[in-house]
Order: structure tokens, then C-alpha cells, then sequence
């Protein structure tokens, strides 16, 4: 176990005296106790859910001070040395003496947590600045013991005094003392400058709210917003049924030399609805929706929540159009009413005009995969107000998501899945059997241009997918940027992230980058990580304007290692242009760094036999085992293996790795595929975090909670594992726009970029090359007759290596 925390605050005692007094951990009597004294009253402030003397007392007797005394068995005037707050400090983080800590040695976990040291018996100032530590710190249930107070009650007198003041911040982070048991729920109707429908009116999209019931009083907060096309339901069977088949032929494409301009029209914007009626606050309130845990925490913090499913979806005007600029401006709509630059009603009937009077005007977006998407195309519109985003696992560039260098691409787990199937999945409208009757037509028009302009038959970039690229429109974001995305997300795959990342290097916003070893998940709860904390600091600054150092405090650029459990990096930068690069060549069957001294050439064969070819079509996982075990396998004649003798010392790749193949094919059409493995029987960490603790981690007091979760070593060792991957549509290499004629037979010299990486290969491990081309897990499928010929003499690897 180790708790990395990069959200503390460094303060002066001055500071710490101040904050504890201002949350009344202490008062002004504390100060002058004598040390004994002094610990049994921070002690007892620690147990919030002691209700008498009694039981206090009980609590304090439970905590072993050293290897023979509790600490009622300390007697005054004794002293507290610095291994009896080390013993305390350690058993009030949950950490278990005799099983994760010697109470004899306490401080030898020093390496695993923040804890204070001190070379002297502690004075009573000393135990206030420990305290105050202690309270930052995070406990082994992933929070801060402050948070872990809170769960148990410790805020809840404040709560309820009208003379707390809102917000309040302790260590520069917003605590929680507005009331979640009575927070306000209610929808209302923005109306969207646009006509999505073309029905003669402006798009009324449902925007769902929930608020700290002192915004009634006049408390004006800040927005969370995350516009999740989901949240009003989804039609999954439906689209199971529009999937489209990747068992079909790659097919020889018509020359091209870039994307064909097209014409489009422009129907005139209806005008704004005549407002007649008098302004009302929201009438429709709300059940249980959507939820996102970091948002939860946020809300018992003094932060309103807000949920928008955009255009197309339930209760809401449109149609569905997956990413283009109609739905970045339903997305920017909201943020424009929370503003109070455009209007919203309180029913669809749009009768009566009603303000986001509690709203400050600063907004957040936050969210994962389509939502996080969202908000990084809202950031690149510049729009007042969006002060930042938290944008996890998001696409940058649609054609980066379905398609890769001319080529039909699956998202990982989601094979045959395009814009027009996502859009009939998230067309939620379609759910309320009046508005389905009323637009079916109009709908079936939308979802056949779609399934149309994405162009399955080429794989080519054109103006479909050029409109759906953000990273074209970044020089115009304004909002401060935290990028959060796994280094194993196979389905919105770590290009989007480093793309995005090279695009936002000139553009003058504070931009951060957190990258962990998952797929595509949420990392909020995470037990190595204060995740929550850093969002906390990060928000408490970009929407209330507290001076907590935030933009200097979070490390530019933090990664999780993949080769040691709960270990995080800070780093200044991530593919950085200037990374040296370190050239691999293949001779022989071997990956060397030595240039090869003569010609060789290499072939392998893309046809299997059907029966095979059915086998792995139903069975990816065994496909994959087989493409990358090095032990002769069915594929053995469909792929090149290069295999590098093991390192004699660690090397950490860090960027894009560049493969550079001089290639013939013996059809006029071809595809080329590689990965780069890492081989070694070794533990490494699992495919997804582990369980640590179910419903472990608290949100609130009698509030919600999270599930605690981590990375950890897998029970057995694996012989390798993948570290990225790319393809190319052999028609495609000059550009994903433009395409080239395949002579068969003849040589081409190709460059393709792998998906970009931070990998520590270990000593004594070997790195794997692999050259082949069906990618049965993400490239169509088309059991075709093409033999590939590889000149290993001109044929490179160059890997971004780190040097220290």
C-alpha cells in the first residue's frame, strides 16, 4: 500500500492554527494545554461519533501509544515522544499495528504516507501542527481523514449553524458543510440556438439540476456540468441491430490527392421565442438520474450539479448527430443559460422564462468517454464562462475513434459500432412514443446521411470526419485543461489524448495530464491516488478563486507505473518532441539495435483457413494469445515475431514509437498491422484495478459511497503483455486523405506511428516486435489472399526513450 498525494497544501503554523479554529477542530484554549492535555482534546475531536465522555474515553483506550500502553494508560505529565504520535497517527489512518506497521519502529513506513517527523518530545504546538497534517492526510480507505471525519459526522454541527461560512476551505479545498439531505432537484428547458429537427423552432434541450438548498437563501454557487448523451436511457437492443459486419473484404479505393470540398446550405436560424409570460422559478423536479461520483462529492461542498443529454434525447428537441458542431452547440447552450445569456423555461411548453439566479457563472464540464468528449468540444469554442474542464478518457478526433490511416477501426469491445449506430443508441427521443411518431421520418433521413457521409467504404479522412475534429479549433480554448486517460484504453485509444496534448502546447491555458494503466474507466477511487483531492484543489481555485497554488502545486504530467503497484510519477511533460529517440532493427528474428549488415526479407500470408478464420472470429482472446505468444502457434505463418535479446537494464519509453517498413503486397490492396510487446514472466499489474473495499469510501455523512479500488500485482506472472499497437491501410500512406495506388509486388517504404506510450520496460525482459495485418480485435476482417513481403533492411523501430 502506498498514498500518494500531490493535493497538500504546504502551509505556516500561523495557517494551521487559523483553518483549525475556522473548522473548530480547536479554540483558543487549546494552545495553552499542556501536551498530555492537548492530545486527549485533538483525540476526542477525532471521534465525532462519541456522543458522551464515556465513550470518548473507550475510543482513546482502543489506541495503542506505544508497544505495552494505550493511551489511557498514559498518565500526566508524560510526555509524547515522536514514536507515540507516529503509533497514533498511524492507527487513526486505519493502518494495523503488528500486520502493516511495528508500533516499535513506526516510522519505517515513512515511504508509504505523509507522515510528520520530529526529532524532539512534542509540544502542544507541535501535536496542532501534527494534527493538522494528520487531518490532509490520506487514510488506507483512499481519503483524507478530514473526509473520513466527515463521514462520521464531524460537519455536521456546522451544517446547521447559519454562522458557518459558505464556502468554507480548509488546506485550500472546499469541506463540506452545505446540507445534502436537502438539496433541490428540478429540470428545465434551455433553449438551443439551433434547429436540429427542422421543425420552424430553436431546440428546448432538458437540463436536469441539483443544487444545495441555501442557493433558495440567496447563496450563489458554482456549476459542475457533464453533458452525458446517456443519461436519459439508451436503446441498446437497437443498436445491436444496426451493428455493421467487420468480417468483409478490404477493396481497392479509388486515388484521391486530399478532402473534396463540399457545398452545404445553410437553413436560417428560427428566431428566439417571444418571452410574454412572467419569469418563474423551475417547476418540474426530479427523481433519481444520473450520477457521477466526483460530482457527488462536490455537492455538500458548494457546487450545484447539472446533467444535460443534448440534442435528440429524451424530453429534449433534435436529433442525434454524434460529435458534429450541432452538438457542440446544444452542449455550449447550457453553459450560455447557467451564464445568463440565454433563456431557458420551466416546461417545454416555454411559457414562463426562469433564470439560474444561483448560479456564480463559473462552470466546470466533467465526465468520461462521450461525456468528457463534450467538454473538450465546448472548450474549443472559447465560451465565457467554462473556466475548466475535467476531461476524462475523451475523444479529440472522431476519425481517430472508428477509423485509423484509411482504415474501418473498431473501438475496442464494440466491434461494427459507427457514429450512426452510437447516435441511434443515445436517441433517447425516440423513448416517449408521441415524439417517436412525430419524428421517425425526419429521423430515418438523419440516420441514413450518417451511415452515408461516415464512408465505411473507404476509411478515408473527408469533411464528415474533419468537422468532428476539435483538435483543428484548440488555438480558441480559454479554459484551464485536465486531462485524465489510461495508457491501456484500447476504445478511445491514447492517441486522442497525445494529440490533443502536442495541439494545446502553444495555446496560453494550464493544462495537466494524469495517465494511469487502466482501460477506460474512472479513477476517483483509487486508493494510491488523491484523485478527488487534486479536483478539489484544482476547482476550489478555477471556480471560487481561493489562492491554493493549484496551477504550481499538481504536477504537470503524472503516471502511473506499470510495473509497481500504486506508484505515480510526476513528470514536466509526455511526448515531448525532444525525447531522444533509441533505433531497433529486425535481423533474422531478432530485434537489435545493430543496423543489419545485408539484405533479408521476410513474408508472411494473411489467409487462414476458414475453419480457423471461424474460430477466431468467436474467440479474440485466443487469437490475440496466439498473435503474441513467441511458441509456434496457427499464426506462426502470419506474422513476423522480432524478439530483442533480454536488456541489461531498464529502458522507459515515453511518447509515440515510430515503425518504418519497406513493404510489398501481392494485391493491389493491403493492410499492415504491429504491435510492441513486452515479454517476460513477470507479476504485472492487473487488466483492471482490483476490489479493495466495497462501498468503502464515504461521499458524505449518511450520504453516499464509492466502491475502493487499485491496481494490483497479478497472483500469477504473465510471459508479456501488449504495450501498443497501430494500422495502416497500405493505400494510405502518405495521408488518411489520400490515397495511392498499390502496385502488387512492388516495394513501398511506409511510416506508422504506434499509439503513443509511457512503458517501463524492466531488465532482463525482451521487446517484441510484431508485423502482420488482419487485427482480428480491430480491423475489418477480410480473409484475403495477400502475401506481404518485409525488407528488413530498411525496415526501423525508433522508440522516445527517457534518459535520467
Amino acid at each position: 500500500m502506498r498514498l500518494n498525494q500531490f493535493a497538500i497544501t504546504p502551509t505556516t503554523l500561523e495557517t494551521e492554527v487559523r483553518e483549525l479554529k475556522r473548522i473548530h477542530f480547536i479554540d483558543d484554549q487549546t494552545s495553552q494545554l499542556p501536551p498530555l492535555a492537548a492530545l486527549i482534546a485533538l483525540l476526542d475531536q477525532s471521534f465525532p461519533e462519541a456522543q458522551s465522555a464515556a465513550t470518548k474515553r473507550n475510543r482513546r483506550a482502543g489506541l495503542m501509544a506505544t508497544t505495552t500502553l494505550t493511551v489511557a494508560d498514559l498518565e500526566a505529565p508524560a510526555t509524547i515522544t515522536p514514536a507515540i504520535f507516529a503509533n497514533l497517527y498511524l492507527q487513526l489512518l486505519g493502518f494495523e499495528p503488528g500486520e502493516q506497521f511495528d508500533l516499535a519502529d513506526p516510522y519505517a513506513i515513512n515511504h508509504l504516507v505523509n507522515l510528520p517527523r520530529f526529532t524532539h518530545d512534542l509540544t502542544t504546538i507541535d501535536l496542532i501542527h501534527g494534527w493538522y497534517q494528520l487531518l490532509v492526510t490520506h487514510t488506507v480507505m483512499g481519503q483524507t481523514y478530514l473526509d473520513d471525519l466527515t463521514s462520521r459526522g464531524y460537519f455536521e454541527p456546522l451544517v446547521h449553524d447559519p454562522t458557518t461560512p459558505r464556502p468554507l476551505f480548509f488546506n485550500g479545498k472546499a469541506q463540506p458543510v452545505y446540507d445534502v439531505t436537502t438539496l433541490i432537484r428540478e429540470a428545465v428547458y434551455v433553449e438551443s440556438p439551433q434547429d436540429s429537427d427542422s421543425d420552424g423552432q430553436r431546440d428546448l434541450l432538458k437540463v436536469e439540476i441539483t443544487r444545495p438548498s441555501e442557493t433558495a437563501a440567496g447563496i450563489k454557487v458554482p456549476v459542475l456540468y457533464t453533458a452525458s448523451p446517456y443519461n436519459q436511457g439508451t436503446n441498446d437492443a437497437a443498436g445491436d441491430r444496426l451493428m455493421h459486419d467487420v468480417n468483409v473484404p478490404l477493396t481497392e479505393k479509388r486515388p484521391t490527392s486530399g478532402i473534396s470540398e463540399t457545398s452545404s446550405s445553410t437553413t436560417p436560424l428560427p428566431a428566439a421565442r417571444t418571452i410574454t409570460a412572467p419569469e418563474e422559478p423551475a417547476s418540474e423536479t426530479l427523481g433519481n438520474g444520473f450520477e457521477y461520483s466526483l460530482n457527488d462529492y462536490f455537492l455538500a461542498r458548494g457546487f450545484a450539479v447539472v446533467y444535460a443529454a443534448g440534442i435528440g434525447t429524451k424530453d429534449s428537441d433534435g436529433l442525434r448527430t454524434t460529435g458534429d458542431p450541432q452538438e457542440t452547440i446544444s452542449t455550449v447552450a447550457v453553459i450560455q443559460w447557467l451564464t445568463g445569456t440565454l433563456p431557458a423555461f420551466t416546461d417545454r411548453q416555454a411559457n414562463h422564462p426562469t433564470r439560474a439566479f444561483w448560479s456564480t457563472g463559473n462552470v466546470a464540464m466533467t465526465g468520461r468517454s462521450y461525456l468528457g468528449t463534450l467538454a473538450t468540444a465546448a472548450a474549443t469554442t472559447g465560451i465565457d464562462g467554462l473556466k475548466t474542464i475535467i476531461s476524462e478518457a475523451a475523444i479529440s478526433s472522431w476519425y481517430d475513434y472508428y477509423r485509423e490511416n484509411g482504415l474501418v477501426v473498431a473501438p475496442g469491445g464494440f466491434p461494427g459500432e459507427d457514429t450512426d449506430v452510437l447516435a441511434l443508441e443515445t436517441f433517447s427521443r425516440q423513448q416517449r412514443a408521441g415524439e417517436a411518431h412525430k419524428i421517425q421520418e425526419k429521423w430515418r433521413t438523419q440516420l441514413n446521411r450518417l451511415t452515408h457521409d461516415q464512408d465505411r467504404e473507404t476509411g478515408n479522412y473527408n469533411a464528415f470526419w474533419d468537422a468532428r475534429n476539435y483538435r483543428k479549433n484548440v488555438a480558441h480554448i480559454k479554459a484551464d485543461i485536465v486531462l485524465v486517460h489510461g495508457l491501456n484504453d484500447w476504445n478511445v485509444k491514447p492517441r486522442q489524448v497525445e494529440r490533443l496534448w502536442q495541439a494545446l502546447r502553444d495555446v496560453p491555458v494550464t493544462k495537466k495530464l494524469i495517465l494511469h494503466q487502466g482501460p477506460h474507466i474512472y479513477i476517483n477511487n483509487f486508493r494510491s491516488l488523491d484523485f478527488t483531492d487534486m479536483m478539489n484543489l484544482w476547482l476550489s481555485y478555477k471556480l471560487y478563486d481561493v489562492d491554493n497554488d493549484a496551477d504550481q502545486l499538481l504536477p504537470p504530467v503524472l503516471i502511473q507505473d506499470n510495473a509497481k503497484p500504486e506508484t505515480w510519477h510526476p513528470q514536466t511533460d509526455w511526448a515531448a518532441p525532444e525525447t531522444p529517440l533509441q533505433t531497433w532493427y529486425g535481423q533474422n528474428g531478432l530485434l537489435t539495435q545493430q543496423a543489419p549488415t545485408h539484405a533479408t526479407e521476410s513474408r508472411f500470408n494473411d489467409q487462414l483457413s476458414t475453419q480457423t478464420f471461424a474460430h477466431y472470429i468467436h474467440n479474440l482472446p485466443q487469437w490475440a494469445h496466439d498473435l503474441m505468444t513467441p511458441t509456434i502457434t496457427p499464426l506462426t505463418g502470419h506474422r513476423l515475431l522480432l524478439q530483442s535479446a533480454p536488456l541489461n537494464a531498464a529502458i522507459t519509453m515515453d511518447g509515440v514509437p515510430q515503425l518504418t517498413v519497406t513493404v510489398a503486397s501481392t494485391q493491389p490492396i493491403g493492410l499492415l498491422s504491429a504491435r510492441l510487446v513486452d515479454y517476460g514472466l513477470f507479476k504485472r499489474l492487473g487488466r483492471l484495478p482490483a476490489t479493495l473495499a466495497g462501498q468503502a469510501m464515504d461521499l458524505g455523512f449518511h450520504y453516499r459511497k464509492e466502491v475502493l479500488r487499485d491496481y494490483q500485482l497479478a497472483p500469477t506472472a504473465s510471459p508479456y503483455q501488449l504495450i501498443s499497437l497501430g494500422h495502416l491501410n497500405l493505400q494510405n500512406r502518405q495521408a488518411p486523405d489520400v490515397v495511392q495506388p498499390i502496385v502488387p509486388g512492388q516495394k513501398m517504404t511506409v511510416q506508422l506511428a504506434l499509439q503513443p506510450t509511457h512503458y517501463v520496460l524492466p531488465a532482463g525482459h525482451q521487446l517484441g516486435l510484431i508485423l502482420y495485418a488482419t487485427d482480428f480485435e480491430m480491423t475489418i476482417r477480410g480473409n484475403q489472399p495477400i502475401t506481404y513481403t518485409i525488407d528488413m533492411a530498411t525496415t526501423r523501430l525508433d522508440l522516445p526513450i527517457l534518459t535520467k
